[in-house]
């Protein structure tokens, strides 16, 4: 065991990580994040560092099995899997996976709710106790130059996310990363539902933030690891109940 956790070998982890991170893919596809060609999900390869996990370009979040999935390299090249990278997307998370050796897996997608609220170039406010997950945790990226294919872009992002565990892009849409697969994905999916009840709850009048003492206080218990690895758990046991052929 380390740290709680079973060990194991470097090929148990690889496969852990990539059941897990097809099944992100399905989860996402679920909950309307897919849209056309555009996001990415990765895993860094637990062989070697400066490898990763990555959706082949254009296949459908909801189609994406296990066996589909590519590794790439850090130059960006194919060496296994079936497929091309996402350009953008190999631009974004190489320079994330380059600059925080910590970091497992990053997610993003042009979720609808987040790109609204990347739209306004704000950090969240600690309005529920979800939202303390991100409190004094996450940035925003204030330098939109349109599409990112340019690997001085992509370290620009990930020198702005610094060490937190989301950054918003400005007119762009939400990052988050973490130290499993589970972490990261869990991450993007209560941010985006936390910009939207954000947007709801300013739409609807003027909200009461919780304050600072307590709203770190809660993030030191809803936003460690174990926390975003425990609410990723009954996701991953429905969909793989639900759409079994993701494991293939």
């Amino acid at each position: 065991m380390t740290g709680g956790r079973p060990t194991r070998t470097v090929e148990e982890e690889r496969t852990y990580r990539k059941q897990r991170l097809a099944a992100s893919f399905r989860i996402f596809a679920r909950l309307g994040f897919d849209e056309g060609a555009g996001g990415h999900i990765t895993a860094r390869d637990p062989g070697d560092p400066h490898q990763f996990w990555i959706n082949p370009f254009t296949v459908p979040f909801a189609r994406i099995r296990v066996s589909d999935l590519i590794l790439v390299d850090a130059d960006g090249h194919v060496l296994q899997g079936t497929g091309t990278v996402n350009p953008a997307g190999y631009a974004i998370h190489s320079a994330i996976h380059a600059a925080r050796p910590d970091v497992v897996a990053a997610a993003h997608t042009h979720s609808v709710y987040g790109r609204a609220w990347a739209a306004l170039g704000r950090q969240l406010d600690p309005l529920t106790q979800d939202a303390c997950v991100f409190f004094e945790d996450h940035a925003v990226y204030e330098g939109f130059e349109g599409v990112v294919l340019d690997s001085v872009e992509g370290k620009r992002i990930a020198e702005v996310l610094g060490g937190g565990k989301a950054v918003v892009l400005r007119n762009h849409g939400l990052l988050t990363v973490g130290t499993t697969v589970q972490e990261a994905a869990w991450w993007f999916v209560t941010m985006d539902s936390c910009a939207r009840v954000q947007l709801i709850a300013e739409a609807a009048g003027t909200p009461v933030p919780i304050s600072s003492d307590i709203a770190r206080a809660t993030a030191t218990v809803m936003g460690t690891p174990a926390m975003g690895r425990l609410n990723f758990r009954p996701m991953y046991a429905d969909i793989i109940r639900a759409q079994p052929d993701l494991l293939d």
